[in-house]
């Protein structure tokens, strides 16, 4: 066993010295930029192989799901648009049937955010690629249930906003200070002591566009639907979208 031991180390100091003549250099690094552009010619095989898969994804978001009779652009009203209530009512109709299923409570409220509509929608023919254009992120539909306190707080945020956030179930007057004069959901005047449920997004839900009011609710739920699903279904089930600028959100 001391044999073995003393082995062990002279073999381990054979290593040592042997190393200790050796530098170690860093290795020079190079980088080339490659522009991703038509001047890289395709390869031919592999467009023979994904273009039966290509045929058949455009086929799938080209086909026609509902009408629109006229133009919408998310830049075509002060407090609300078309678009924008199109898509609040979309989550509104789409996700209160699924909420009230698993919970046997109805949806109080949407809100979701200007800056999501990423695109407005052309006149004529709507298929599943304008919903795509529209909503092109992986956004789930969720229902926070706040309080009427954070409700005012939400009120207050829409104040410094200035901003068409889209809204359902909920009319918002203000003044041309941008000032709340009125605001009722369900047609009565905001409870402070009542809780209410809000549909939006996870995105706003945690965060972001700073609606921090969504952040900690008394009780969040999972709808299981992504918005951009919910637009798609609810285009297959209309022939043609009938949506205008309304009451809902707007300042005297």
């Amino acid at each position: 066993m001391k044999e073995l031991r003393l082995s062990i180390y002279l073999l381990l100091a054979i290593i040592v010295l042997s190393c200790k003549g050796n530098s170690i250099k860093t290795a020079e690094i190079k980088g080339q930029r490659i522009a991703i552009d038509e001047k890289i010619e395709a390869n031919a095989e592999i467009e023979e192989f994904i273009q039966p898969f290509k045929q058949h994804l455009n086929k799938t978001l080209d086909s026609t799901l509902a009408y629109n009779p006229r133009a919408m652009v998310k830049s075509d009203g002060d407090l609300n648009t078309a678009i924008g209530n199109l898509m609040a009512d979309v989550v509104m109709e789409q996700a209160g049937s699924v909420f009230k299923s698993r919970t046997g409570n109805e949806i109080d409220m949407v809100l979701l955010n200007h800056g999501g509509i990423r695109s407005g929608l052309n006149k004529g023919n709507i298929s599943t690629r304008s919903a795509y254009a529209l909503m092109p992120f992986e956004n789930e539909i969720v229902v926070a249930e706040l309080s009427g306190e954070k409700i005012k707080e939400m009120l207050t945020y829409l104040e410094r906003a200035k901003t068409a956030h889209p809204v359902s179930g909920i009319q918002i007057e203000m003044d041309q200070d941008y000032k709340v004069t009125s605001a009722k959901i369900n047609d009565e005047e905001i409870d402070e002591d009542k809780t209410y449920f809000v549909a939006t997004s996870d995105y706003l839900q945690q965060g972001g566009d700073n609606m921090s009011f969504f952040k900690n609710p008394i009780e969040l739920y999972k709808v299981d639907y992504k918005l951009r699903n919910a637009i798609i279904d609810y285009f297959k089930k209309v022939d043609t979208l009938k949506v205008d600028k309304d009451n809902r959100f707007i300042r005297k």
